[in-house]
């Protein structure tokens, strides 16, 4: 369920209320297990999702009481350990934008298996990547990355992989 305003309007406890509406640092964890699935496909797939407004889309944390609920979108932090990636993969329902708060992330966009550019993004960098098109991300720094994720809908469709992946037909199981 989505943020309210509902005890704001019928005057309830305005600091409680506001207090509602805080995600701080210090609540938040990297949470390494919830893509772990991927580590099947090697152990570079290994990384953490430090969740602030909703769970995105390949988990399910609806009873993890430190995400605010999202009404309109999801907002993560990635972390991503030197050599991690992100597989190759395409939200068909939406956008998606990704921020670099630390490191370096070289973010690919693909089209098809032999058709990909690549750009490596720095702090305070951002790239916007509209629904239906395959992305990937990779650290290749000697330091952890960490950028911003930000997907444009309460709950995203579970992302496809395409053939040529090795992320192709890995299951959460």
């Amino acid at each position: 369920m989505p943020l309210t305003t509902t005890d704001y309007d019928n005057g309830s406890d305005l600091g409680k209320y506001t207090d509602s509406l805080i995600a701080t640092k210090e609540s938040r964890v990297a949470d390494f297990s919830t893509l772990s699935f991927q580590e099947k496909a090697g152990p570079q797939y290994r990384r953490g999702q430090i969740r602030y407004v909703g769970s995105g889309a390949t988990g399910n944390h609806e009873n993890d009481s430190r995400i605010l609920p999202s009404g309109g979108f999801t907002f993560s932090n990635m972390l991503l350990p030197p050599g991690a990636e992100g597989p190759e993969h395409t939200h068909h329902d939406v956008e998606e934008a990704f921020f670099v708060l630390e490191g370096q992330v070289k973010v690919g966009i693909h089209r098809g298996a032999d058709e990909v550019e690549y750009r490596t993004l720095g702090y305070r960098d951002m790239i916007v990547v509209p629904a239906g098109v395959a992305r990937s991300l990779k650290n290749e720094g000697d330091t952890d990355a960490l950028f911003c994720v930000v997907i444009g809908t309460q709950k995203p469709q579970v992302p496809t992989y395409p053939e040529h992946s090795p992320m192709h037909g890995v299951t959460r199981d």
